[in-house]
């Protein structure tokens, strides 16, 4: 079996509840909507969702993002049937992000040997949350100062509840886009996503309010045992109240009641833990700042393997992969792509 329907994918992926939510076929038809082609591949037990964007000249540049799906000693049975996709579309080279984090494993470095290390598109590393055992556990894990930040929030009437107001959400995100200096997608993007995985019980758009005003906002995704904090926005307004604290913290208990075992808090610099907390104090640049925050909700900080580029017109997609590069970096963009 290679390339398969939307139908076969997702009846594929109802077995592998540790697939990443880039994985998942709603994460492909959101793709679709902007500018990508998608393609998903089964051989064996292994799986992967290839996403090919259009350049000039009729060529495309493909990406897998965080995958294969399946275990990695059945990847490289995989590779044929990606690249005979990738060359009947014209790719310039093929980017692979495994969702695994670091060490690399035996059968990983194996399964990607022939491939070359590359620049990743996602951050990577981050910090994740458990959602084991009662909330009184995970108040334990947390630093003091955030659980005193969650029950102030409750303190001073904020409220969180579930929000349908899309246009609101975005208005909120480009405010704190502009305050913050990061890259955020179009208005429709936010939308589409929420319609594609919200009447599948895998997305909530949550905000917090203090007499009936929103103040800050947040869009929470979950697939299988994980749920990923994608896209997050603040006002000005009464942020002495702590809103984004009691927000994360039922962000957290929506994704233990969707079956969730761990939150992912999607993004932090990418320097070794001694450093950030060493620095996180002092620096507030990239996202030193969100470190600050993430940091108090007593999760563990992982890193990714990182991404491995297929070339298959080896100039050509060492210049596009230049020039990439320099737009990800000039656009300050943080999260998931």
């Amino acid at each position: 079996m290679t390339t398969v329907t939307l139908a076969e994918w997702d009846q594929y992926l109802a077995g592998h509840p540790e697939a990443n939510l880039l994985q998942t076929g709603a994460w492909g038809e959101l793709k679709a909507g902007f500018g990508w082609q998608v393609e998903r591949i089964r051989q064996g037990e292994a799986g992967a969702q290839v996403l090919f964007r259009r350049l000039p000249g009729g060529v495309t540049v493909a990406y897998l993002p965080k995958g294969p799906v399946g275990e990695a000693r059945h990847w490289r049975a995989l590779w044929p049937a990606i690249d005979r996709a990738c060359r009947r579309r014209r790719a310039l080279l093929l980017k692979i992000e495994p969702d695994r984090s670091e060490p690399l494993g035996a059968e990983e470095a194996e399964a990607l040997r022939d491939l070359t290390p590359s620049q990743p598109v996602q951050p990577r590393r981050t910090v994740l949350v458990s959602l084991a055992g009662d909330e009184a556990a995970w108040l334990e894990r947390m630093k003091p100062k955030t659980r005193y930040n969650i029950r102030l929030a409750e303190r001073k009437g904020v409220q969180v509840r579930p929000w349908a107001d899309l246009d609101g959400f975005y208005a909120m995100m480009r405010q704190t886009a502009e305050r913050d200096g990061f890259a955020i997608h179009a208005r429709d993007y936010y939308r589409q996503a929420y319609e594609l995985f919200h009447p599948l019980g895998q997305c909530e758009l949550l905000a917090a309010e203090f007499e009936g005003r929103p103040l800050a906002a947040l869009m929470v995704f979950a697939h299988g045992q994980r749920a990923w904090y994608l896209f997050g926005a603040s006002s000005e307004e009464e942020r002495s109240r702590m809103p984004t604290y009691l927000l994360q913290w039922e962000a957290m208990r929506w994704a233990k009641a969707a079956g969730c075992l761990a939150y992912d808090l999607v993004g932090v610099p990418d320097e070794d833990e001694a450093t950030l907390e060493r620095e996180f104090a002092n620096r507030s640049d990239g996202l030193w700042g969100v470190y600050r925050f993430k940091r108090g909700f007593g999760g563990r900080v992982e890193r990714s393997v990182g991404a491995w580029d297929r070339e298959y017109v080896p100039l050509a997609g060492r210049l596009y992969r230049w020039y990439s590069e320099r737009r990800r970096g000039r656009a300050g963009a943080r999260g998931v792509e």
